[in-house]
């Protein structure tokens, strides 16, 4: 074979070649959990990373002829997709350039019924001109909590309502942290967003008191020197945060303020003595 016709079957070979090599795509989508274990009823927030190295502008905006960006979930044991409870955007309106990149919130709760505790993959997609670009599968998993406390609220002025509250353990992160759950019995069943009330010790039982102008307090030791007091409102038709607070433990800060005591007076010094006066 002589080399003018070596040349022409690698022509006509080259093409073949290009199809048989995988593309390498110029834009790319990935996403990270803020947690790999989430209490039932707590928000499941990802970040979703896009970057952008094709010639083109990716823009989601919303509209019928933009792009979109979207967040698959699975049953991890099944395959099975779940169905999406509403039809909301995931991330707010966004547009990246050549060579940009752009990291988007969303909250997956807001879009999947994820209270059944269960293992579920997550995995992000951009559709851009009509093609998918999907990010690697995240695995995150919903845990129930060990239960430590409960309280009941009823309320005067809405009869056959009742709001159970539940005080939930859980590890994370290596350290044991308390999370408050609620829902509501009777007329009009709901399910309340569960809050994570941050580390503690199980040295002092946690405690949740409900008063009855509407606030609900919990407090729970944080460390050994400091409890955590935070407080909700909780009325009929809402459950809201309003915020926390440290105390200080009154055993420890006893023994501090004698410790600061001595410090600033430079300590009991001994007094001089004959060593015959011990006796």
């Amino acid at each position: 074979m002589n080399a003018r016709t070596k040349a022409a079957l690698l022509a006509l070979a080259a093409p073949l070649l290009a199809l048989a090599e995988p593309p390498i795509s110029e834009i790319s989508v990935d996403m990270s959990l803020d947690e790999v274990e989430i209490v039932v009823g707590e928000k499941v927030r990802a970040v979703i990373d896009v970057k952008n190295m094709s010639p083109d502008v990716v823009t989601v905006d919303g509209t019928a002829s933009s792009d979109m960006l979207l967040v698959e979930v699975f049953k991890a044991s099944t395959k099975e997709q779940l169905d999406r409870t509403r039809q909301a955007p995931f991330v707010s309106p966004f547009r990246i350039r050549k060579n940009e990149g752009q990291l988007l919130e969303t909250f997956l709760n807001n879009h999947y019924f994820l209270r059944e505790p269960r293992r579920y993959l997550a995995r992000p997609v951009l559709v851009h001109n009509g093609i998918r670009y999907e990010g690697q599968y995240r695995a995150f998993d919903v845990v129930p909590g060990m239960k430590i406390s409960r309280a009941l609220q009823m309320f005067a002025n809405r009869k056959g309502l009742n709001r159970e509250f539940e005080l939930l353990q859980w590890t994370r992160r290596g350290r044991e942290h308390l999370f408050l759950s609620a829902r509501d019995e009777g007329a009009g069943s709901r399910k309340w967003q569960t809050t994570d009330l941050g580390g503690m010790v199980k040295r002092t039982p946690p405690t949740i008191s409900i008063l009855p102008t509407g606030e609900v307090i919990v407090i729970h030791r944080a460390d050994n020197d400091f409890f955590l007091r935070s407080e909700f409102w909780s009325l009929p038709n809402a459950l809201e945060f309003r915020g926390n607070e440290l105390i200080r433990d009154p055993e420890t800060a006893g023994q501090s303020s004698v410790q600061e005591m001595y410090r600033k007076a430079g300590g009991v010094k001994a007094e001089p003595r004959p060593w015959w006066k011990f006796w």
